[in-house]
Order: structure tokens, then sequence, then C-alpha cells
């Protein structure tokens, strides 16, 4: 599908190759250098242009011209090698969209290798010629295509172990020329400082002549240039990747190869680096190499272990900050509803206050208006009758609090005297059953034989019995009526005696709690010594004994990790004050309540 909006210099441009003949097309190929060229860098309309150009097949075009013969190209190498820039700068940052596929997985790996053969064309010219000045333009085309591989390799990394492992590439490592050797390898250095991990993916084999070819032109070669080409890359394919390292420190392919680095001349340019190669060689690098790859191994581990954790801690960090959001929530709601209740408190006071005093108010116009109707001769007796009424009012709220007190008084003498009655009782019944158990068990002792007198004296008995007590005729359905009026008082009997158990279960469990209510309000402070939130506290039942139970464990674990010096003249029933802030930080929102301050 073609772009909208396409540059109208592309569109001539493809027009203009579609229309030329096949020879023509490598010198108008070249005009899109100058609209590359024009174009400023990193910029939206560059991307734009590589897309259009993309589109209309013209960097197609350009690899198809580098496929042909160079003898049949207009301007021979110069065309070729402009064209191995157009196509490296068009390949990189390029958006294909659609063609992704075919411009990753053919594409570019076309042109990288179209890209080699024309470095081996150029190497193989480079040796072939004899004069000087054609020699010096073909290295300066070599550089350019080496350039423009470095290019497309910078922009697309994972081209490099296609380049490694590709057959011309060995074979351009393998000359021994000085010029086109230490280009290929600086182009090699350069290429694995983007991206040095691609060298240990590609096979062994192919890592093997690599490093066979740059250990020969480190040792055999007489050029100092080569020489110190290879020295550093081999110095810094050594310091990138342990694995070669160890490679060249125990394989016996390179058994030697230290000694033979000693013998080299020590005066050369590259001596440091080789003195630093040598040093990585040394068995005591060697070892410290082994110890530091353990070292990044036990890194890596721990920084997955820590990962992992990080992640677990992440995922758990939302239902912790949901849980701390409804806790202050709950919170809040809580010191709203206190607000709230105090406010309604507060309100509720005053409304007294006021009925109180319009009530007051009503009372004294009440009087006032009594005093105006009353005869002033019965005055006197209005007054004492008013007298006696608040009197007897006061008397009876005396005698109503005096009795309660009284009540609460007798109230432990009371509960005492019915858990000795429940005892009694339930001992009661304990004895009676064991009596009947006697009973049912007891050996069968035999009927005693009934002498002649004896039966006819029983006899006698029965028949005055009888005589006395006539049976009376009772018909089938009185009977009925009489056994069905029986059942229903005996369920009716059983029906109530069961409320009445639950009843006295429930005044019971009544009694209890108000016995502990009373014993934790004789203990409370009164109400000018309370301070804070004490008064509170006997809103909620369970708050004090609660309060008293942690009070005790708090006691015991004290008393446990309290050391044995502190022990010393304690004994088992003493008691260890524990501060209120302790047990405030330990139940929160429960404090003390119902003890008398020391």
């Amino acid at each position: 599908m073609k772009p909208t909006g396409t540059d109208p210099r592309i569109l001539s441009l493809a027009a203009e190759v579609a229309k030329s003949p096949e020879q023509s097309v490598p010198v108008i190929l070249l005009k899109l250098k100058e609209i590359l060229n024009n174009t400023p860098l990193g910029s939206s309309e560059l991307k734009k242009i590589k897309q259009d150009i993309y589109c209309y097949d013209l960097v197609q075009y350009c690899l198809l011209v580098l496929s042909q013969d160079c003898s049949r190209i207009q301007g021979g190498w110069t065309t070729i090698s402009q064209l191995t820039q157009i196509l490296s700068h068009c390949c990189v940052g390029l958006e294909p969209g659609e063609d992704a596929e075919e411009f990753y997985n053919e594409l570019l790996p076309s042109a990288a290798e179209s890209f080699l053969i024309l470095g081996r064309q150029l190497q193989t010219c480079f040796i072939n010629e004899a004069k000087g000045e054609e020699k010096d333009k073909l290295l300066h085309f070599f550089q350019i295509v080496t350039d423009s591989l470095f290019w497309l390799l910078g922009g697309h990394v994972q081209l490099i172990q296609h380049v490694l492992q590709s057959d011309h590439f060995l074979l351009l490592l393998q000359t021994d020329n000085v010029q086109i050797g230490s280009t290929v390898m600086t182009m090699v250095q350069n290429i694995l400082q983007i991206n040095s991990g691609d060298l240990l993916r590609i096979e062994v084999k192919t890592l093997h002549s690599i490093l066979d070819e740059v250990i020969y032109k480190l040792l055999s070669t007489p050029s100092p240039v080569l020489r110190s080409t290879a020295t550093k890359l081999l110095l810094f394919m050594a310091e990138s990747h342990q694995e070669i390292l160890i490679l060249l420190r125990i394989s016996a392919c390179y058994k030697g190869l230290r000694n033979l680095l000693n013998k080299q001349e020590p005066g050369t340019e590259f001596s440091q680096e080789l003195r630093q190669l040598i040093g990585l060689l040394s068995p005591k690098v060697y070892h410290g190499v082994e110890e530091q790859k353990l070292h990044q191994a036990a890194c890596l581990i721990q920084a997955y272990w820590k990962g992992f954790q990080t992640r677990k801690r992440l995922k758990k960090l939302p239902s912790a900050v949901i849980t701390l959001q409804r806790s202050f929530r709950s919170k809040r709601a809580k010191i709203l509803l206190k607000l709230n209740r105090q406010k309604e408190e507060e309100n509720h006071r005053l409304q007294l206050k006021l009925q109180r005093q319009r009530a007051m108010r009503l009372s004294r116009e009440l009087r006032l208006s009594m005093l105006e109707i009353v005869h002033p001769g019965q005055v006197e007796k209005h007054n004492r009758e008013i007298e006696e009424k608040s009197a007897l009012i006061i008397q009876k709220h005396w005698r109503g609090y005096r009795e309660r007190k009284n009540f609460r008084q007798q109230r432990p003498s009371l509960t005492e005297y019915k858990a000795a009655v429940t005892l009694q009782r339930a001992t009661l019944k304990f004895l009676e059953k064991c009596r009947k158990k006697k009973k049912l068990f007891a050996p069968w002792q035999g009927l005693r034989e009934l002498t002649d007198a004896r039966r006819v004296e029983l006899k006698q008995q029965v028949d005055d019995y009888v005589i006395r007590h006539p049976s009376s005729q009772m018909s089938d359905v009185t009977s009925k009526e009489l056994h069905s009026q029986a059942q229903e008082q005996l369920q009716h009997y059983f029906m109530g005696r069961a409320l009445e158990e639950r009843a006295q279960q429930h005044r019971e469990a009544l009694m209890a709690q108000i016995s502990t209510n009373i014993e934790q309000l004789m203990k409370a402070p009164s109400l000018k010594e309370a301070e804070g939130k004490e008064p509170e506290l006997f809103l909620s039942r369970s708050r004090p004994v609660a309060a008293k139970a942690k009070q005790a464990h708090l006691t015991t674990l004290k008393h446990i990790q309290a050391p044995w010096w502190k022990k010393l003249g304690e004994e088992a029933g003493d008691e260890t004050d524990v501060p209120k802030d302790e047990l405030s930080v330990e139940l929160g929102t429960l404090f003390i309540g119902g003890t008398k301050p020391p």
C-alpha cells in the first residue's frame, strides 16, 4: 500500500527509475544521496522520506544494483561505494510497517551479505592492482564499504551474529595485506564494542577461526601496524569475555601463547597492550578471573532473588495499601462518630437544661397564679400543702435510694444463698440417683413363702377394699377424652418448665453480670478524680475485663522476662504495676478502666 503525502522528489525519482534503461538506473539512484543529505538528521521528515524510498522499492533497486558486476555499472566502484552509503542510511532508522518480517529476515541479511561480497571483490582488486594511485582509490572505496557495513550493523544489532558467521567475513579477515587487514580488524573491534555478546553466540568452530587468524597476525606478521591492531583486538576480546580468556589460557590449541608473546620485541608502540594481554594470560590473573566469574555468578543469583522478592512485595503492596486505607477510614469514621455523639450529648444536655429552666419558670408562674386565685386567708394552708407534697417526694426518692443501696449491699449474700440452694438441690438429686441405682442393682433375694393364714388374710383385705370402693363404669370415649386432657396438661407442664429453666438461667447470667459491673464501679475513681477518657470506658462492659486480663498478662510476661536479681525478695503473689502507655500501645483504643490511681 502506497503512503499518502509522498515527497514529490521520491515520486519523480521512482518514475524515472521505472522508465529508464537498466544501465542508467545506478546513476539515477545516486540522486537519493542528495535528498538524504538535505534532510536534517533525526527529524520526522527524514523518517518519512526513508519510508517512501522503501515503499517505492528504491531500496530493493539499490540492493539489485550492488549484486551486479562492477564492470557493467556506469561509474564503477565510485557509484557502488556511494550506493552502499545510500543503502545503509536508508535501512537504519526505517520503520517498514506491514512488511517488517520481509525487511528484517530477507532484505537486511541480503544487504549485509552484499557489503561483504563487495569487500571481497575490492580486496581482490586491491591485491592484484599494481599502480599506487589505483590502490589508494580501491582502499578508499573499501573503507567506504566497511563504514557502510558498520553503520548498518550499528542500526540493526541482530545482524552482527550473521556477519561474524559469514564465510566472506572470514576470507576478509584472512588477508595478508597490511592495510586491508588492519581495516577489517578495526571494523571487527568497533562491531564488538556495539554488542560483544554476539561473539559467544556464534559457532565454536567460527570463533576458533577468528581467534586463530588474530593470533596469527599478532605473532607472524612483520608489520607493526597489523600486530598492534591484532593485539588491541585480542585484548578487547579477552577483557570483554571471560570465556574467551579461559579458552586462551587452558585450551590445548593455544598452549604456549603466553611464552610466544613474551618473546615479542619490547620496544614497540603496542608494548603496553601486549603487557596487559600477557598479564591477563598469567596464572594469577586466571585465578582472579575465576574468582571474579564466581563473584559475578553470585551477584547474578542475588539479583534474581532480590528481584523475585521485590516483585513479590510489589504484588502484596496493593493489599497492604488497601488495608491501611481501610484502617485509616475506619479510625476516621470512629472519630467522626465520637464527635457527633459528643455534639448530640451536648445538645441533649442543653435541651434538658432548657427544659428544666422552662419547667421552673412555668412552676413559678403557676405558683404566682395560684397565689392570685387563692384567698389571702388560705395562702398559709396552701403553702403548707405544697411543703408536705415536696417533703413526700423527697422522702420517696430518699427511701428508694436507701433501698437500692441496701439491695446492692445484700446482693452478694443473696447470691451466696442462691448458690448454696443450687448446690444443695444438686447434691440431693445426686444422692437420690445414687439410692435409686442401689435399689435397682440390689441382688434378688426371692419372695417369701406365704402361709395359708396369710393368704386368707390378704384375700379378706382385698374383698373389703372392693366392697368399700366399687369400680365406676367409664365408657371408651370418656376414657380417651380424659387421656387427651392428661396429655395436654402434661405437655403444658413440660413446656412451662423449660421456659422457667431458661428464664432462671437468664436471671442468673444477669445477676453475675450485674455483680461484675458493681465490683468494677466500686473500684472506679470518683468523677472528680477521673481524667481523660476514663468515664467512657464504662460504656462498654467488655473493655474493663479485657484491660484487666491484658494487664495480668503483661505483668506475668514482665515477671518472666525480668533478670534474676530483680526477682530477689519477691513473692509469687506480688503484682507489678504496668504503665498505661504500654497497655494503650498493645490494645490500640482500649484503655485501663475501673482502677483507682495509686
